[in-house]
């Protein structure tokens, strides 16, 4: 993929670049670009959760696991696996889409929220992460996407100092990372 003569480097918090990785990575594996976005918009929360947690700014409550488990009926949703995450969905009359709290996640929300976050860049972000994803069968992405999403997310100050911090994502080292 050609890119501007400059390396082109982007201001970001890790969160909108992990949910766009997740969502093009399962266009990769065979999801249409609505599903994508809603299971990219899922794998990033379910991180942004367990990092939270293990930093301490999070405390899961048994009752609240409890009512949602007993709120299941039998066959009412599935888990789709991404970047190393269980993503619950269910099938709406537009197609899959991953839950958030119990409640589908609208597509055109996460659609938004890329373009918010990644501004005039987001075209060219995408095209990057896409060229990488292609670079690979869908198979050998499903199992390194993470490792590759860690190869070049934007770097954060570690612990609680990093919550929430924006890095440059260097989208010449992701096309780099298809050589």
């Amino acid at each position: 993929m050609a890119l501007p003569h400059r390396r082109m480097r982007i201001q970001i918090n890790r969160a909108p670049v992990l949910t766009l990785w997740a969502a093009v990575v399962a266009e990769r594996l065979g999801f249409d670009w609505q599903e994508a976005l809603t299971l990219g918009r899922a794998v990033a929360g379910l991180n942004a959760y367990a990092k939270g947690k293990a930093l301490g700014l999070f405390h899961p409550k048994p009752a609240d696991v409890k009512a949602k488990r007993d709120k299941l009926r039998h066959g009412e949703a599935l888990t789709v696996n991404l970047l190393h995450r269980a993503v619950p969905v269910i099938q709406t009359p537009e197609g899959l889409r991953a839950l958030s709290k119990d409640r589908s996640i609208p597509p055109d929300s996460v659609e938004r929220y890329l373009q918010t976050k990644f501004g005039e860049d987001y075209g060219a972000a995408k095209r990057a992460m896409s060229t990488l994803a292609k670079a690979y069968t869908p198979a050998v992405l499903a199992e390194r996407a993470y490792a590759l999403y860690e190869a070049f997310r934007p770097d954060v100050p570690a612990g609680t100092a990093g919550w929430g911090a924006a890095g440059v994502l260097d989208l010449e080292r992701v096309v780099e990372l298809t050589e």
